[in-house]
């Protein structure tokens, strides 16, 4: 039952990530990708907030599976982060590559730190 809600969770994770990164890539016009930082800080941000709602008692194992495992796991995207950074340095676009790979991992950072705050008071 478990690995059918990773599934299932991944099943809506994986669309709303291209969704998402398609809706804000086709409005900017800078050379950092913020689609994908975009969906990086708020998938950090969601799985602050269902972590600390797992650490208070109010999600079980099967929504962990479901909504962190799955939807998260599927919606964010490191792969694609490396890939666009290696890429941005590779034009020498040096000042977009720093911006998206110190960007994102500060503002995922802070942004998972802040739903793990929201989540641990809820």
């Amino acid at each position: 039952m478990i690995v059918f809600a990773v599934v299932i969770g991944g099943a809506c994770g994986a669309p709303a990530r291209y969704l998402a990164e398609r809706f804000i890539a086709a409005r900017n016009r800078f050379s950092v990708p913020w689609g994908t930082v975009v969906v990086n800080i708020s998938g950090s941000l969601l799985l602050g907030v269902l972590t600390g709602l797992d650490l208070n008692g109010h999600l079980g194992t099967g929504e962990m599976a479901l909504l962190a495992t799955g939807f998260c796991g599927a919606y964010t995207t490191f792969s694609a982060w490396s890939f666009e950074s290696v890429s941005l340095l590779e034009a020498g676009q040096y000042r977009s590559a720093v911006v998206n790979i110190v960007g994102s991992l500060v503002l995922g950072l802070a942004a998972g730190s802040a739903g793990l705050a929201i989540g641990l008071v809820t």
